[in-house]
């Protein structure tokens, strides 16, 4: 995702479709599915083989790999692929390595807001395929705690499992419309913490 946050070993995943077909042939040459990380030709990499077409379409598929020790900052990667016809087409997406010690949270929203009777909160982390115990706080604007969500997770890539509020408080009541606060805290296996607040609004 454009400005996503990683850890130092992400994989590039992208889903690729033409009418005419994809072209994952290498004996066309400069036509092959390439990926480069920031514009540097000597970090570009040939993805015919990783290409994985969906099963009884030839217009479709994905292409799925890993990159290694990328260094802590920001960097850029371009895909390009091209059709049977020879005709291209390239995106070039930014994200961000992380120090891989710290548990690091950004990106928190919640869709839809402003909502009415449900929402889902959603973060990037840059620990994947580790456990998440998180848990989710919603207060009033004067600090005053209406609803705890606990909502463990492990998840294969850099963004959260969607947490669903149904905008009612801890005792089942609904709450009334207007302002409020909320926080996510994050905690690793081994005791680390993050956390981040952001506001939403329902209405009646």
């Amino acid at each position: 995702v454009d400005g996503g946050m990683t850890d130092a070993n992400p994989s590039v995943f992208a889903i690729l479709n033409d009418e005419n077909g994809i072209n994952t042939s290498s004996a066309s040459i400069g036509h092959d599915i390439l990926a480069t990380i920031d514009d540097n030709p000597n970090k570009a990499y040939s993805l015919n083989e990783y290409y994985q077409s969906d099963i009884d379409n030839y217009r479709q598929g994905s292409v799925d790999y890993g990159l290694f020790k990328l260094p802590e900052g920001a960097h850029t990667v371009t895909l390009k692929a091209w059709d049977i016809y020879n005709n291209s087409s390239e995106k070039t997406i930014t994200f961000v390595v992380t120090q891989d010690n710290n548990i690091i949270i950004k990106h928190l929203l919640n869709y839809p807001n402003p909502f009415t009777t449900n929402t889902n909160f959603y973060f990037e982390h840059n620990k994947p395929g580790q456990f998440l115990d998180v848990l989710l706080q919603i207060f009033t604007v004067s600090g005053k705690l209406v609803k705890t969500i606990n909502a463990p997770m492990t998840t294969d890539g850099y963004r959260s499992e969607p947490i669903n509020w149904d905008g009612l408080d801890d005792f089942g009541n609904k709450i009334g419309s207007g302002a409020y606060i909320y926080r996510v805290k994050v905690r690793t296996p081994d005791g680390r913490i993050a956390e981040e607040y952001e506001k939403l609004l329902i209405l009646k």
